[in-house]
């Protein structure tokens, strides 16, 4: 924030003799610098200055009460202007001698501008250049500023002037509220899990609809915005990868994290969220379409930026109305992801197809994004209790905003325990890793506290296609239940596939032939190509791994090797 002294060296020039006419100083007895001078002696002088203040219209007066309140005493000039305050027009000498705007304003904005009382300056926020209008930091300890009437606590002072805007509720009028939970821990176990054992098919970045049936009654919660949610940041966090098509596990990253406090797992996927560019919450509201073309979007700038809000406006402790969170933004940072006041070059549709466009539209986009922030990602996570139109921090939600350290709590993972149907018994606070790997040999009948798991032929079978043998299942166990294996299931171990049976399969299979065997040595000796290949079937056969046949043939074609692949068209 500039100085006084700083601001009138900035002004134009033409606009020292309206300013000499506001302050009372004969202008004709100097040349600029002179006046400039003369001018910052006045304007510091409090009689004088008080004198200017009592001939201020109310409306010019609050004004400058909401922008000296503000953090370093500054706000977007976009900012400004929404909130009832007008623009500034910048005249040249000519234009103010003959407008006197000092006089005759068009807005509150200009009325203050031309008294000198407020400047106007540009800076660079997140890579872009803002104009801001600001009180001169000196003057601004002059002005008469009265108190608000939030009682005894100064409106000058940005430590309590948004603060205090939000009534604190000590307990909400009802009980029907949700307490954030760390339930997005366990269901991402449980997705990594389903995705360990089968590799589930994706469409447009989201779960295929055939998959929702095997992936949904795994989950604490199955609400579809949640379930998309789990995927997209279980992918920001490099636990999930997308490849081909299809969702997997990243082995390492996942281990580690499965492995990990739930404090720290819960941390993790925050700061997976935060900082995440290709999770865009606004493509996530519903009754909002914004098109991808056209205009830049950083979300996690956006993202950040509202955090850095809440974390200056929310309590540590009690409930606050949500709808007056917005508003409160929408009055003192309706700009908080548009540092360039920007309302009318971003495409986004309603459901009805109309463009909001304009500052009108605020609230369908902003407010709707900071509500879904609210009630989506973040209750999700674990950091804000919810409540009709009401919310509060956790511990968690202290820690991700600064108020306090993370939360470290300590854990006592819990056994396994067996029902006496052989069914397994799974409680939530049993480590996610142990369960992460009870799943890749029994299956999931029901998600909750606790989780209950069966082993079967199935599922014997399905560890064995794994490499996870019997006596490896039995171990584990042993090692993991509260007292030893049932004896139904140590049966079925033993016994599973030991009677005579002859099992065949047919399978379809893409076969590649050449015309003699050293052509078919070659192609198999080199790496290009082996990749795309499977079992050798003979001299002059081996089989093409599913759906590869298409890169099999350009590459072979990139060699100047004719492929006719006629037969499968």
């Amino acid at each position: 924030m500039k100085n006084l002294l700083a601001t009138l060296h900035a002004y134009d020039p033409g606009m020292l003799p309206a300013l000499a006419d506001v302050w009372d100083i004969d202008a004709k007895r100097f040349n600029d610098e002179e006046l400039i001078g003369t001018l910052h002696a006045r304007m510091q002088d409090e009689e004088a200055v008080s004198t200017v203040w009592d001939k201020l219209d109310e409306r010019w007066q609050g004004a400058l009460r909401t922008l000296a309140g503000s953090a370093q005493g500054r706000m977007t000039s976009s900012l400004f202007a929404h909130t009832g305050n007008g623009k500034i027009r910048k005249l040249g000498r000519a234009q103010i001698a003959r407008l006197r705007p000092h006089i005759e304003s068009e807005s509150i904005a200009e009325a203050l501008y031309y008294r000198g009382l407020i400047g106007e300056a540009h800076d660079k926020v997140a890579g872009s250049i803002v104009s801001f209008v600001y009180v001169p930091g000196d003057l601004m300890a002059r002005l008469p500023l009265q108190r608000t009437s939030y009682g005894s606590l100064d409106a000058t002072d940005p430590a309590h002037a948004d603060l205090l805007a939000l009534e604190i509720i000590d307990s909400p009028p009802t009980d029907a509220f949700q307490r954030a939970d760390t339930t997005l821990v366990d269901d991402m176990t449980s997705l990594l899990a389903i995705l360990q054992a089968d590799a589930v098919a994706l469409q447009d970045a989201q779960f295929h609809a055939d998959s929702l049936a095997q992936i949904r009654p795994v989950l604490l919660d199955d609400a579809a915005s949640r379930l998309s949610f789990l995927l997209g940041i279980g992918c920001s966090a490099k636990l999930i990868e997308a490849r081909d098509g299809k969702a997997l596990p990243r082995r390492q990253e996942a281990r580690d994290w499965l492995s990990a406090t739930r404090a720290s797992q819960v941390r993790a996927l925050v700061d997976a969220w935060r900082n995440s560019q290709t999770w865009r919450d606004m493509w996530h509201i519903e009754g909002l379409l914004p098109d991808d073309s056209g205009w830049a979007y950083d979300a996690a700038a956006a993202r950040n930026a509202i955090m850095s809000l809440l974390a200056r406006l929310l309590p540590a402790s009690g409930w606050v109305s949500l709808s007056e969170l917005i508003e409160l933004i929408k009055v003192t940072q309706p700009d908080f992801q548009r540092p360039d006041g920007d309302y009318d070059s971003w495409y986004i549709r309603n459901d009805e197809g109309e463009f909001l466009r304009g500052f009108e539209s605020w609230d369908a986009v902003e407010g709707a994004l900071i509500e879904y922030l609210v009630a989506g990602p973040m209750h999700w996570l674990g950091l804000v209790d919810i409540g009709d139109d009401l919310l509060r921090l956790t511990a968690y939600g202290r820690g991700f905003l600064g108020s306090s350290d993370w939360p470290a709590m300590t854990e006592q993972p819990s056994p396994f325990s067996a029902r006496d149907d052989s069914a397994l018994l799974v409680s939530r606070r049993a480590n996610r890793f142990d369960r992460f790997q009870l799943a890749r040999f029994a299956r999931c009948l029901q998600a909750g506290d606790p989780y209950i798991y069966s082993i079967d032929g199935e599922s014997i079978d399905r560890a064995e296609a794994q490499g996870i043998s019997r006596q490896q299942i039995h171990a584990f166990l042993s090692k993991h239940l509260a007292e030893a294996p049932p004896l139904s299931i140590i049966k079925l171990l033993r016994d599973w596939g030991m009677a005579a049976r002859t099992r065949v399969s047919l399978e379809t299979h893409t076969v590649l032939r050449t015309t003699s065997p050293e052509e078919m040595d070659k192609i198999f000796a080199l790496p290009a190509y082996r990749r795309y290949l499977g079992a050798r079937l003979g001299a002059m056969a081996c089989v093409v791994r599913a759906d590869q046949w298409r890169k099999l043939q350009a590459r072979l074609a990139e060699n100047d090797i004719d492929v006719d692949a006629s037969r499968l068209d």
